[in-house]
């Protein structure tokens, strides 16, 4: 199966990671390996582990690149990008890049589940394995499903969607994308039904709830900043504030330095900066790139680097 996605903000993630053309390098999120192929192309000596839970991305992945001889490919969990290195023998990295949320491909292919769209088996599993989005909002008690629409969602009729959920099911099992967007559409004002499809916050919210994406996130970010050598690089594309978040408070934590109170007169910690922003800001797709990819709307990269 072919795994179409654009990458998004490429030129300024490669140039952010700074590539040596014998380093070592990891795209924790490969994807179609749109990423990882530009990676390659400025490697002569080094290598690319490119890593992807979903079995669709490895295949089209191994496809891609089985001639190139700089190439690895792994399956797994970016989260466990540290485990799954040291498994392998790897050392040190001189980089590393995250493209975080779900690919172009999972949501243009109704059968994964992804969309409220299409009708499809309401799945959103990355991994094609494991708890399904249908095995949420089936057995997950009112309160819970309350938390992770309002949490992973932001949506403030989090409530009311989550009664609705929960009554619906008590009369029909929730088995598809389309059901769920209905029984969505149905418990929110009129006006929010006419400002976008209302279903999109609460997909998220499941979706990041069925793949523990933050818990990743969280995980994958320290694994990788602990493969980096010094001067190695970590870029990260979030699309979503609860990402860009996590993403911005990691990297400040990094960079931080003495942690001491400000009226002590000499320094008792010890603590020292591991890492430098090479972002100030995060970077954000331009005009020519919105005009070729809209889903490159919110997007944004950070930049890191390993002292």
């Amino acid at each position: 199966m072919e795994f179409n996605h654009i990458p998004v903000l490429l030129n300024e993630t490669i140039e952010g990671l700074n590539i040596k053309e014998n380093g070592i390098y990891a795209d924790g999120t490969a994807g179609g390996g749109g990423h990882s192929s530009e990676i390659l192309k400025h490697l002569t000596t080094g290598k690319l582990i490119s890593i992807d839970r979903d079995p669709d991305a490895i295949q089209t992945l191994t496809k891609r690149f089985c001639k190139n001889e700089n190439s690895i490919i792994i399956k797994g969990n970016f989260a466990d990008i540290a485990e799954l290195l040291k498994q392998r023998g790897v050392g040190r990295l001189d980089g590393v890049m995250l493209d975080i949320g779900v690919s172009s491909h999972q949501l243009d292919t109704a059968e994964r589940g992804f969309s409220f769209h299409e009708d499809a088996p309401l799945d959103m599993r990355m991994s094609q394995s494991g708890t399904t989005a249908a095995d949420l909002v089936n057995s997950l008690p009112f309160e819970e499903l309350r938390r992770i629409i309002y949490t992973y969602g932001e949506e403030k009729f989090a409530d009311s969607i989550a009664k609705g959920i929960v009554k619906a099911r008590e009369e029909k099992k929730i088995e598809t994308t389309l059901q769920l967007a209905e029984i969505i559409k149905q418990n929110v004002p009129q006006k929010v039904r006419r400002e976008g499809h209302p279903a999109r916050k609460t997909f998220q919210a499941i979706r990041i709830a069925v793949n523990d994406e933050l818990g990743a996130l969280n995980k994958g970010l320290d694994g990788a900043f602990e493969m980096l050598g010094s001067g190695g690089r970590l870029a990260v594309i979030t699309f979503h504030s609860l990402e860009d978040r996590i993403v911005k408070q990691k990297m400040a934590s990094w960079c931080k330095g003495c942690t001491c109170p400000k009226d002590f007169p000499v320094c008792v910690c010890g603590n020292k900066p591991k890492a430098k922003l090479i972002t100030r800001k995060p970077i954000c797709a331009n005009g020519t790139e919105l005009e070729l990819n809209p889903r490159a709307r919110s997007a944004k990269l950070r930049i890191c680097e390993k002292i």
